[in-house]
Order: structure tokens, then sequence, then C-alpha cells
């Protein structure tokens, strides 16, 4: 049994495919589970800002062609399916007055602007299953029992 969370997409995709390594939210939901592995749930809802394309191509340099590629990529399984794994690192509130520099390494690594006050988790090591495993996603964490036979 392992718990599970929904992202919409294009995150669930950026996170499998190893771009976006830190998780925003506004309070600490993660941060029980350091040193854990986490389901990822590819939810039906698209994210509803575009500021990760501001960041996939200003800070991070990516082309459209790139970007598309990623997008594609991070579609493979479709929507509605736990499509991987990640495993969760520490969690820490982002300073409301970061320097500068911090700022725009952690905006490319949550491929967010705007972190200040947010509980930011490092997320490492994704990876895809074998096969998806169609379910239907849940409001915040949620378990999951993923068959052997599906597991990268």
């Amino acid at each position: 049994m392992l718990w599970c969370l929904s992202f919409r997409q294009p995150y669930a995709g950026l996170v499998l495919n190893g771009v976006k390594t830190l998780e925003s939210r506004w309070r600490p939901l993660l941060g029980p589970l350091e040193n854990q592995t986490l389901a990822v749930h590819v939810a039906w809802r698209d994210w509803e800002g575009d500021e990760w394309q501001s960041v996939l191509s200003g800070p991070m340099g990516m082309s459209r062609t790139q970007i598309q590629d990623l997008l594609d990529s991070g579609e493979r399984f479709g929507r509605g399916v736990v499509a991987g794994l990640v495993d969760v690192g520490g969690t820490w509130v982002c300073p409301t007055s970061p320097q500068e520099e911090e700022l725009h390494h952690l905006e490319r690594s949550a491929v967010l602007i705007g972190l200040q006050d947010k509980h930011l988790t490092h997320l490492s090591n994704p990876r895809w299953l074998k096969e998806p495993l169609t379910t239907r996603g849940r409001r915040d964490l949620w378990t999951v029992e993923i068959p052997a036979e599906l597991l990268p």
C-alpha cells in the first residue's frame, strides 16, 4: 500500500519526467511522508494557470518543440491513472523574502512562480510504472495498492 497524490497536468508529467523536483502546497501535506515513496496519480483536469509555460520557456530555456515533446511524454498513459512513483524528501517553508537567485532556483525546480510562504517538498527518483493503473483520484493523500507486475 502506498500513499498517492493526484497531480493535474502538466505537473504529473513534469514530476514523472524529473523536470519538477519541488512540490508546493499551502500546508505541509507531504511532510509526514519524508523518506517514503509516493504514487503519482494523473488527474483528469489541467492546472488552471500557465506559469509553468513561462518557467519552461524562460528560465529553463526550452523551445516550443521541447515543451511539446515533454507534454506529450507526460500524457503517455492518459488521465485518471496512477502513472508512476516518486521519492519524497524534506518539507520546508519558502521564505517570504528569499534571495533573488534562490527564488529563481526554487521556481525552476517547482516549475511555478509565487512560492513565498508555501510549503515546499523535495521530490526525487521519478519512475513510470510499466503500465498505468486506472483508479479514481481523491483530494489530498489517499492510499493505493499497485500490483507488483506494474512496478518499475
